[in-house]
């Protein structure tokens, strides 16, 4: 992703140690899941039962946790950053995971997968160790291993996503998060002639007013309806924090695009 080129080393250092630290979690989990017969099948079983939006779901939450670290150093930082133990329940943990890693496996090696549901346990453990050794760097791969794999399960996160019907081509208006809301500094209007663009009226100087992130200022009176209706600023489109998941995913990513360079009509293009 052209975005992470963009980064200090420093940045870069620090960005493939938080990886490397919830890679080893996910990783962790999953040889937990796979090393017990019981919760495999009862994941396996789970899995199978799940609607196809229930999975797009799983997925999304998946993904939109895991832009929040790849964007850590792309935007103002969050209140907290999501904790990988609490942000999401062992149950979905488990359920996402293999997922994906069927996913994975699937598209590395089809034939693995033909075999029978009793045998796949076995099958993905064996996959799982020589995955494992290499994000590990036990068997050499540079200290950044870890960051390269993230990457392309994020990237293949999001193009699931797409293609299951949400977070596509169209993006939809989104109401701005609360919290991010609250968080707005209100600052004083100095030297007047500044005009809020929802209303056309002119901020008198003196008169607090709401800032953005991006600088525009606007009457409280006139930003918050708006801001209960979509999340960007009137002026510049500037994306603010959303509760909607597909939306918080859209504008992770278009952050991640941008910092690359690119416009979002390439991205999609």
């Amino acid at each position: 992703m052209a975005a992470i080129s963009t980064l200090r080393p420093s940045q870069l250092s620090d960005l493939n140690f938080s990886i490397l630290s919830l890679s080893f979690h996910h990783r962790r989990r999953l040889c937990h899941l796979l090393s017990s017969p019981c919760l495999f099948f009862l994941t396996l079983h789970r899995l199978h039962t799940l609607t196809l939006p229930q999975k797009t779901l799983l997925i999304a939450r998946h993904l939109l946790f895991s832009l929040h670290y790849l964007t850590r150093h792309f935007q103002p930082p969050p209140p907290r950053l999501p904790n990988p133990f609490t942000a999401i329940n062992h149950r979905d943990l488990d359920t996402v995971l293999l997922l994906l890693f069927l996913c994975e496996a699937y598209h590395d090696n089809p034939e693995a997968l033909e075999r029978p549901h009793a045998e796949w346990r076995q099958v993905l453990t064996s996959i799982c160790s020589n995955t494992t050794l290499k994000i590990t760097g036990i068997t050499g791969i540079f200290d950044g291993a870890a960051l390269i794999p993230y990457i392309e399960m994020v990237t293949r996160c999001k193009r699931l996503v797409g293609i299951m019907g949400c977070g596509g081509k169209e993006v939809k208006e989104v109401a701005a998060s609360p919290a991010a809301v609250v968080a707005l500094p209100a600052v004083e209007v100095r030297g007047g002639g500044v005009e809020c663009v929802i209303c056309k009226e002119e901020m008198r100087e003196g008169r607090d007013v709401c800032k953005l992130p991006c600088q525009h200022l606007f009457h409280w009176m006139c930003i918050l309806p708006w801001l209960k209706k979509r999340n960007t600023c009137p002026c510049c489109r500037f994306q603010l924090p959303t509760d909607d998941i597909f939306g918080e995913i859209q504008r992770l990513w278009s952050v991640l695009v941008k910092a690359g360079g690119k416009s979002l009509d390439d991205e999609r293009s």
